[in-house]
């Protein structure tokens, strides 16, 4: 029998960025509930490089068992070229973007066909290009589901509660990490419900924070953030870890603090003894919520930075770019031809 192929990155061991191999690979095939996505570009996320590696940061318990060769990724743009019969809410060649199957399984994005759940895609942006639209999924829906609405009530595994927007509008927002993916979303978002901004990043992002709406910014190679900020209603630390307990001092009794990477995060003890919130999420894939964002996105009320793309045959030297870190914005993959 016939099987169809197209060029994907793939790996066939955990390692650096030398084990991603453009190669020739099977062809998804649609099952129900799914539609197959001819892919234009991909967004790259953390998780992309922390499954290259072998996801050392998790307990051992909490690492996902593969079966060799995987695909990375779960942020695509595309269009429709094939749908399961019991699809409805799109048709052939309708421009799409998505988060792919996360947290739950793998997305598959580093491809040219991608096969999608009808409930993780919604219609592209048509403001935005494919790049664009490929390097927001993981990223906005992050901030959203942090400062926005959860929209979700898969079981945390960080803490016993769900986590609980806070309310925004005329409140002081303090989001460190504010370059990179999810940051830069979060000042946009904050900006939009109506909080005053203070951004983080180290000096040479400034003038992109500012024009993103941040009201106030802090250099952080120069001063730390947790000597000179006070009275703030909420912390967004987008670097989170071990060292996101350092905001707590700086936030006022009633205020809140989320910490993006929970995984490690410290300071829930002190936090409840300050009366603070201290409360961290897992992003899960939502058509749904790309739909409600996509309008923002169409008319420029959020804008997705493009730090950088290459090929899809060079997914190599786009993690090698990652690796360096200060990214500002997100890294992006070109596949197939792009409008």
């Amino acid at each position: 029998m016939f099987m169809k192929t197209m060029k994907a990155i793939r790996q066939h061991e955990f390692g650096g960025p030398e084990v991603l191999r453009y190669e020739d690979a099977p062809r998804p095939e649609v099952k129900a509930g799914e539609v197959l996505v001819r892919v234009h570009a991909v967004g790259l996320n953390p998780p992309d490089w922390y499954l290259r590696d072998g996801m050392k940061m998790l307990p051992s318990e909490w690492r996902p068992q593969l079966a060799f060769p995987i695909i990375l990724g779960t942020d695509i743009s595309g269009t429709v070229v094939e749908m399961a019969p019991d699809v409805q809410a799109f048709a052939i060649g309708d421009e799409v973007y998505s988060m792919v199957r996360f947290p739950e399984g793998l997305g598959d994005a580093y491809a040219e066909y991608v096969s999608v759940p009808v409930t993780d895609v919604a219609h592209k942006p048509i403001g935005i290009d494919h790049i664009h639209a490929a390097a927001s999924p993981m990223s906005l829906l992050t901030a959203w589901q942090f400062l926005i609405d959860q929209g979700h009530h898969v079981p945390n595994p960080l803490q016993p509660t769900q986590h609980v927007p806070v309310p925004l509008a005329g409140r002081h927002v303090l989001v460190n990490g504010a370059a990179g993916g999810v940051g830069h979303f979060a000042v946009q978002l904050a900006k939009w419900k109506g909080a005053y901004v203070t951004a983080v990043a180290s000096g040479g992002h400034e003038a992109f924070l500012r024009d993103l709406g941040a009201d106030a910014f802090i250099d952080y190679t120069k001063t730390a953030p947790e000597q000179v900020a006070h009275d703030l209603d909420l912390v967004v630390d987008a670097i989170g870890g071990p060292t996101t307990a350092r905001f707590l001092r700086t936030i006022k009794r009633g205020g809140a603090l989320f910490p993006i990477f929970g995984l490690g995060a410290s300071g829930g003890d002190e936090a409840k003894e300050r009366g603070i919130t201290f409360s961290t999420t897992q992003v899960c894939a939502s058509g749904a919520q790309l739909g409600e964002i996509r309008p923002l996105l169409d008319d420029g009320t959020i804008r997705v930075a493009i730090d950088s793309s290459f090929p899809l045959a060079d997914a190599r030297k786009a993690h090698e770019r990652a690796a360096k870190g200060h990214i500002r914005g997100k890294i992006a993959l070109t596949v197939n031809e792009l409008a």
